[in-house]
């Protein structure tokens, strides 16, 4: 008995010791600071290389470990190969199984969900999109009969969008007579011409200007608002196309649909099933980078200088932007005609910027229209400073919203990325030493820099999983 609670506190100590190696080689700590300029720089504790190798190696996180795999794969690739011809074919002997799964990303909608419903569900568990099921569909039905598409919030503010518009088309029609108008109204394709002009009443905005905070209150009190299920616009909603992959393709399929093919979200379907395993996003892909900090490979293209990488990709004359004195759905319209998830707010004069608008802070005229309601018309600057205060009264971080946030072009890629996932946002601006707006630099700028697509990757790939679209 004796002997054996010598060995019993022999053990203790020693996973105590193991404990204590394990916390010193934790990665390095990260700390995200505003300078005087208010530009958001990194600063890293340094560590000796071969302690931060050890230290993702003894990670428990399952990003950590897909990053190990990739490290590998990386030591054992032809010398000859350059560091992105090695990448390519590290991810492309990676299945899109290894890829781990979140909570978040199992969360789907049901077709005949309403809309209204469906804003709250995304908005609740601050998802940009969810794949959206099929309730007619047979008990014995494949993936593909199952599932409708992914129903996002780009999507939602094509409907949002719609209704403003038709307003004034249908009252145009009620005064001339016209019954073209009324016909081919873009709303009336989720309801039926007359009876829609009775549900909004005198709801008749004439442009984005004339929208008062009023409008978004009557709008989502609404009959067509509450009534209009995620299946009945489907013709009208910005659906992003269903396309899907299955458990062996590969994870460089994965980065080339999420970054040269614009994909936002790709899901990983179980054929065997008829179920979605997984959804991943750019997000997730990030934060899988973030967590490999240390590793050779990352580190090899990680500290580059964002200029060697072409980044950013846009120049400063061709971004798109709205000045601070606009109206919010000049915002979104700019976003859903260029197809783009954020736009930053700037100034009447100059090139420095207020804030940002995301595509998915489109909530807030949905899930708070109150909050607005003392507005005769909502610029884009009432509408940060009124959705920052709601969130702060409500003890909410919204990130897009919580101000800019800003690099310089002699940054590291690995600076942006680890801002960028700390922060859980979806793009970083650029600006020179005077806070003027250079350029911005989104999660599909930064995955499109870690692969490239080999000639005739794809083939026919396209039309056997999504017939009705090409990229």
């Amino acid at each position: 008995m004796e002997a054996q609670l010598r060995r019993e506190d022999e053990e203790r100590e020693t996973a105590d010791d193991s404990e204590l190696i394990v916390d010193r080689m934790k990665p390095a700590a990260v700390s995200t600071e505003r300078t005087t300029d208010g530009v958001f720089e990194e600063e890293e504790k340094s560590l000796p290389e071969s302690e931060k190798n050890l230290s993702v190696k003894m990670s428990k996180s399952p990003e950590a470990k897909l990053g190990m795999r990739v490290e590998d794969l990386w030591d054992i690739q032809q010398p000859q190969l350059t560091p992105t011809e090695k990448l390519n074919a590290c991810f492309e002997d990676i299945h899109v199984s290894s890829f781990p799964v979140s909570a978040d990303s199992l969360v789907e909608i049901n077709s005949d969900c309403s809309l209204s419903d469906a804003v709250q569900m995304l908005a609740q568990r601050k998802l940009f999109s969810a794949p959206v099921v099929n309730v007619q569909a047979p008990k014995d039905a494949s993936w593909i009969d199952r599932y409708i598409g992914i129903v996002e919030f780009a999507g939602i503010v094509v409907w949002v969008l719609q209704q403003s518009e038709a307003d004034e088309s249908i009252e145009e029609a009620l005064v001339t007579g016209s019954s073209e108008k009324l016909n081919h109204g873009p709303a009336l394709t989720a309801a039926s011409g007359m009876t829609r002009a009775g549900r909004l009443g005198s709801l008749t905005p004439r442009s984005a200007a004339a929208i008062s905070g009023n409008y978004f209150g009557t709008l989502t009190s609404s009959d067509i608002y509450k009534s209009t299920k995620v299946q009945d616009i489907a013709g009208s909603f910005r659906w992003a196309p269903f396309l899907a992959l299955q458990d062996s393709n590969t994870m460089l399929t994965l980065l080339l649909l999420l970054s040269k093919y614009k994909m936002k979200s790709v899901p990983v379907v179980n054929p065997v099933e008829a179920k979605i395993d997984n959804v991943i996003t750019q997000s997730a892909v990030l934060h899988m980078l973030a967590e490999c900090s240390g590793l050779h490979w990352f580190e090899n293209w990680g500290n580059k200088i964002l200029s060697e990488l072409g980044l950013p990709l846009m120049s400063p004359k061709h971004m798109i932007q709205v000045y601070e004195d606009e109206p919010v759905l000049e915002a979104f319209k700019r976003m859903r005609l260029k197809g783009i998830g954020g736009i930053p707010v700037v100034e009447r004069e100059g090139r420095k910027a207020v804030g940002n608008i995301s595509i998915r802070d489109v909530q807030f005229l949905l899930i708070a229209p109150e909050i607005y309601k003392d507005y005769r018309s909502i610029r884009a600057k009432d509408f940060l400073v009124t959705a920052r205060r709601y969130r702060a009264e409500h003890n909410e971080v919204m990130p897009s919203l919580s101000g800019m946030v800003t690099c310089k072009r002699d940054s590291t890629l690995k600076e942006v990325i680890l801002t960028l996932d700390s922060k859980k946002i979806h793009r970083i601006y650029v600006v020179d030493d005077g806070g003027n707006l250079e350029g911005v630099i989104t999660l599909r700028d930064i995955i499109s820099r870690l692969v490239h697509e080999p000639r005739g990757y794809f083939g026919d790939f396209f039309d056997g999983y999504a017939p009705n679209w090409r990229p």
